[in-house]
């Protein structure tokens, strides 16, 4: 295709945050950027400028004192940013006091609140106040274990503004996956929900909090939180209490919010355990800040009167992302429960009826949502939506088709990547740019992104390694419980010293913008040529019999064949003509070493709970080598389909 799919008008990028941040680093640093690529050289290059510029273009609260904003500025990992500086990251989120909302929430159940910007301060006051009269201080660990609501928000600021590390799980995730996380980081308080709603089924999860409070030895208070009742039985919960009998003795005040260093614990995430326990990844106040505020404001164009949403859990750093857009004066649209109620429609009504501007999902969401058939330009009215997001898997082309023929066709789609390892992205949107069919539009800004063979050579127009090779603030601190730094340096820094190897496989296009094709260590590499699985998928998903698909690489006489599982629509028989017709799909579409050898049908696909299918996990099982953390999938069952099959045995 030599047309972009959508380009912004010559106001809307005059009106944009990133043409207002162009014009004050050229006024106020003399460097004068005509295109996006010449702001991302100096972003990269000029790395110290550029974060002071971000720091006084967006309104840090907090104080930067010395001159120096940058210690050790090439070396991965050990470069030190703002090393003099003092915030506090809540404080950043809670600008504002009016009466306008700060967080909207509808859930699954048709439960809808809404929190203003004064409410939310003074509930925020009030939980603060108790978490102190616990004995909480800063470095401690607040653990939640919640769904998307507004007192999870409620939650994370009353943690970040005392200097406590938070720390999340959906409360999808068994006991097992609960204490394989809360377990490393010996929470002090445990803020937990009663139930939740899925699917029009009410999950009572009190059963699985007394388990976990029994099985944590550094509690000293759970806290619940009603949700699913309005007097949930507490009964046999080591050390409960509800979470309004918590905060009744304290009223509203003004909130004291501990200024501490810009490396001070903000979160602990957890990488997704499928190859063992999960890493507990933290990250720092003041990059988690400074990042999210970039990506937010210049790379989103949000604005204190848009209206922010995201499809995720408690258990997805999308959750921690979203959650910033109040530092940007956004309202913060929540949502909790299944995408599929109300036969699919029930997110655009959401949309529709919330005038929602800005509406992230995953990249599978909207897969799903073209097989239904649904149209949203048709069925609802949407003139406030200006951009969509897409993330957790590469967004195929033929979903770039799809969103701009039946959701919108004057929208900024930015597909994004990044992951929990950063809490952020390393390629997102321009709103300043075009957007073209299968593309992710650009290198973050201030990420110096680049595609390396095995080598170290960088790549410009071929697959290869997706590695950073300066640093950037949003780095994590490390792992917890990794005092040397080795699990840290082993994660990212072990293939190419110096430099972050994210593990994505992609390539930079033409037009300047960057192509995934999944994760490096699920490339498969039959006659030693790696291929991407995602250009499998993108064939074999474009067939209407295909629901879903996942490939992976079987070790076969010295060398690797390429197996493909698909799941098909209820209706549909996997017989000779249809894998041959998947065979042609992928022959005529990529190349003869992409055709699997073998198709085979499965009713379902393993997935994190964040959604992100596991083709590790998958190839660990046809290998019969053990899955060692099955608590981190959502559907772990899905599994026997692959183990013993008899087809994989010639």
């Amino acid at each position: 295709m030599d047309q972009p799919l959508w380009t912004p008008s010559p106001q809307r990028v005059a009106a944009s945050n990133l043409a207002a941040f162009t014009k004050y680093v050229a006024e106020s640093y003399g460097f004068t950027a005509n295109s996006y690529d010449e702001l991302h050289a100096w972003s990269c290059n000029d790395r110290e400028q550029f974060w002071q510029a971000i720091w006084q273009f967006c309104e840090v609260i907090g104080s930067t004192q010395g001159d120096t904003i940058l210690v050790d500025r090439d070396r991965m990992p050990g470069a030190k940013w703002f090393p003099e500086a003092r915030l506090n990251f809540a404080e950043n989120l809670l600008r504002r006091r009016d009466r306008t909302p700060a967080i909207v929430f509808w859930g699954e159940d048709q439960l809808k609140s809404r929190v203003t910007w004064a409410e939310l301060h003074a509930e925020v006051s009030r939980l603060a106040q108790a978490l102190r009269a616990q004995g909480v201080v800063a470095g401690d660990r607040v653990a939640a274990y919640l769904p998307n609501l507004p007192g999870a928000v409620i939650g994370m600021l009353a943690t970040t503004s005392i200097g406590a590390v938070w720390s999340s799980c959906s409360p999808d995730f068994g006991v097992q996956g609960v204490l394989d996380r809360f377990g490393q980081i010996e929470p002090k308080v445990l803020l937990a929900v009663d139930g939740y709603f899925y699917m029009g089924k009410s999950i009572d999860v009190l059963p699985r909090v007394r388990d976990i409070a029994a099985q944590l030895p550094s509690l000293e208070k759970v806290v619940v939180v009603p949700y699913t009742r309005a007097a949930p039985p507490l009964d046999g919960i080591k050390n409960v209490i509800d979470v309004r009998d918590f905060m009744a003795p304290y009223q509203p005040r003004d909130i004291h919010f501990e200024r501490l260093p810009f490396d001070h614990p903000l979160y602990i995430l957890y990488s997704s355990g499928t190859t063992g326990v999960p890493k507990c990844i933290v990250h720092g106040a003041g990059g988690t800040l400074l990042q999210h505020l970039k990506e937010h404001q210049l790379q989103t164009d949000v604005k204190p009167r848009d209206r922010l949403f995201y499809y995720t859990t408690c258990g997805w750093m999308m959750w921690n992302w979203l959650v910033s857009g109040l530092a940007s004066r956004a309202t913060l649209m929540l949502y909790d429960g299944s995408p599929f109620v109300r036969r699919g429609r029930v997110l655009w009504d959401y949309a529709e009826n919330e005038n929602i501007t800005i509406f992230g999902t995953a990249a599978k969401y909207i897969d799903a949502i073209a097989k239904l058939g649904l149209n949203p330009a048709a069925t609802h009215k949407l003139p406030h939506l200006k951009a969509l997001l897409s993330t957790g898997s590469p967004l195929a082309p033929e979903s770039f088709d799809y969103v701009y023929r039946n959701i919108k066709s004057d929208l900024h789609l930015a597909s994004i990547s990044g992951g929990t390892d950063i809490v952020s992205c390393f390629a997102l949107g321009n709103p300043a740019a075009p957007v073209w069919r299968g593309e992710i539009q650009a290198p973050g800004l201030g990420m110096k992104v680049e595609v390396f063979d095995d080598d170290a050579r960088s790549l410009r127009g071929e697959k290869g390694e997706l590695v950073c090779t300066a640093p950037f603030p949003s780095m994590p601190l490390g792992f917890w419980n990794d005092a040397s730094g080795q699990k840290y340096h082993d994660a990212y820094f072990d293939k190419y010293p110096n430099v972050w190897r994210h593990g994505d496989y992609l390539e930079y296009t033409e037009h300047g913008g960057l192509i995934i094709y999944g994760r490096s260590d699920a490339v498969l590499n039959p006659g030693g040529v790696r291929i991407g699985t995602a250009e499998i998928y993108r064939q074999v998903e474009k067939l209407d019999e295909v629901v879903e698909s996942i490939a992976i690489g079987q070790d076969w006489n010295n060398d690797v064949r390429v197996i493909l599982f698909v799941r098909l629509r209820d209706d549909v028989t996997l017989d000779d003509a249809l894998v041959n017709k998947i065979k042609q799909q992928i022959r005529d579409n990529t190349t003869p070493r992409h055709v699997p050898d073998k198709v085979l049908r499965v009713t379902d696909i393993p997935r994190t709970r964040s959604g992100k299918i596991v083709e590790l996990a998958v190839r660990n099982v046809v290998h019969g080598l053990p899955i060692k953390n099955s608590e981190a999938l959502a559907n772990v069952e899905a599994l026997e389909q692959f183990r013993n099959r008899a087809e994989l045995q010639t």
